[in-house]
């Protein structure tokens, strides 16, 4: 694609400021040294917390299960104890009531001593029963064997023999009834611990699942809280960045978060002063020399122009031809030159814009009349595509805008070709876009198409070759809008596209 006549990437001018004092940021980067917490450290920090966060609800959730486990352990050994105790107390009253049968029968005193022992046994049976099973009902079955144990004893001493068998029948009939119901309450408090270890497990669920969920919200607002305060200042350094590398020093750098991002902002501020004071001292190198130029370069034109008519006297063919080619470069030269010191006056004076309600529509169409010469020179067919449209903009620099692109496209179309110019209004903005039929921008030339003073590898045939001002101020003029400028891919010719945002 042609290297058009234009280059941008402006930088504002500093237009004979004071050199910025360039040691006071450094002086404080030195002094800054390392206080506070470091990028890393930060880092650390935040997988500390959030490990801690994790790591508490994973320790409490053991917590939770070993408590609920040893629940369900004792709950098992209760019930297999009871199971055991109740079991041992209905063999102890058997055993009791065959050596009370066979003693009333025998009458042997060893039946005897045979019954007091399965009879102490069954007390202490009870008793470990008791202390298994606390409740009041089953207190009141204990007392009531008691009596039933006592009542069976006191038959065994009764006479006649065969009255006492009759009375030791509805005897341990009843202990044989409440062994029964003694079983059916150990069975029923079984269940009961079995129900409560169920509901304190659902429990320990419940405030698991709490301080799982507790805990991932902790960790996620410790990493969005860490993510921001850590990432804010990143994204100011790439602005900073940025700006710099389109030569905008008017911003200073301002970064905060962990101490040596600090470090970093304050350096890149001190490089933002350094490179400020750089570029006044370039602009005011080229606003000097320029006008130191123009005076010679003025006699000298005038001096060839003088050779030219004769005053110095008649001159050969020779002669008139040298003189001739001193004066074009002479006149050449000097249109560089004043190109020089436009470029300069706008770059200066690009980001004050007047914004006022334009119609960009006829805007379009006046810049095209005003260059009717010059396209209608190369029988060129000059398109313009744009409905009604108003905004606000500075409507003399959008206009230097337009009338650069639209030279440049006709500097590079070939004789009747056709450039456009279309315009896209939408709820974000205005779309320009200048579209030629020229040989486009080389590839390697692509990145560079916007820089100052940048003279491309394709130039238009038997063209003088421009200073390659204009396209920086093309974009200088739309970045001063909020807007940008591109150069978009294309089969044939190149494709220029201005957006400029809606005024805020």
């Amino acid at each position: 694609m042609p290297t058009h006549d234009l280059t941008s990437n402006p930088s504002p001018s500093w237009t004979d400021p004071a050199p910025p004092q360039v040691g006071s940021a450094w002086q404080r980067v030195r002094a800054d040294g390392l206080r506070g917490l470091s990028f890393r450290q930060c880092l650390i920090a935040a997988f500390v917390l959030i490990a801690v966060a994790l790591g508490g609800a994973a320790a409490q959730a053991m917590l939770a299960l070993e408590h609920v486990a040893l629940q369900g352990r004792e709950a098992s050994q209760a019930a297999a104890d009871v199971t055991t105790q109740v079991q041992r107390l209905a063999e102890r009253t058997v055993a009791m009531e065959r050596s009370a049968r066979q003693f009333l029968v025998l009458d042997d005193a060893s039946l005897r001593e045979r019954y007091q022992a399965a009879w102490q046994d069954a007390r202490d049976t009870q008793a470990a029963l008791a202390l298994l099973m606390p409740e009041p009902a089953t207190q009141q079955l204990f007392d009531d064997w008691g009596r039933q144990a006592d009542a069976a004893w006191e038959a065994l001493q009764a006479r006649p023999r065969a009255a006492a068998l009759r009375r030791l029948t509805p005897v341990f009939a009843r202990l044989h009834a409440l062994n029964e119901m003694l079983t059916t309450q150990a069975q029923q408090a079984m269940d009961r611990r079995g129900d409560a270890v169920l509901a304190e497990l659902e429990q320990q669920r419940r405030l698991i699942s709490g301080l799982v969920l507790g805990a991932i919200a902790v960790a996620v607002l410790l990493g969005l809280s860490f993510g921001r305060w850590l990432l804010r200042p990143l994204g100011r350094l790439e602005d900073a960045i940025g700006r710099l590398g389109d030569n905008r020093f008017d911003q200073p750098v301002a970064v905060g978060g962990p101490s040596d991002l600090r470090r970093l902002g304050l350096q890149l501020e001190w490089l933002r002063q350094r490179l400020a004071a750089l570029e006044s001292d370039k602009t005011r190198f080229v606003r000097h020399i320029s006008h130191e130029l123009k005076t010679p370069m003025a006699s000298i034109r005038e001096g060839a122009a003088l050779l030219r008519d004769g005053v110095a006297g008649p001159l050969t063919a020779d002669q008139a031809e040298i003189v001739r080619i001193l004066g074009d470069n002479t006149a050449s030269l000097q249109r560089q030159i004043e190109d020089l010191l436009s470029y300069q006056s706008l770059a200066s004076d690009s980001q004050q814009l007047r914004r006022v309600p334009v119609d960009v529509a006829a805007l379009l169409v006046r810049v095209v009349d005003e260059q009717r010469l010059l396209w209608q020179a190369k029988a060129l067919q000059v398109r313009v595509e744009a409905p009604p449209c108003t905004a606000l903009v500075d409507g003399d620099k959008l206009g230097v805008v337009l009338a650069n692109l639209l030279v440049n496209a006709v500097r590079f179309s070939p004789a009747g070709g056709v450039v456009r110019l279309v315009l896209t209004p939408d709820d974000a903005g205005l779309r320009i876009a200048c579209i030629d039929e020229g040989p486009g921008v080389a590839p390697e030339d692509v990145e560079h198409i916007f820089d100052p003073f940048y003279q491309g590898r394709i130039q238009a045939p038997g063209a003088r070759r421009g200073s390659g001002i204009g396209l920086s101020i093309v974009r200088e003029i739309a970045q001063a809008h909020g807007g940008s400028c591109r150069l978009l891919p294309a089969e044939r010719g190149a494709h220029f596209l201005i957006e400029i945002p809606h005024a805020t």
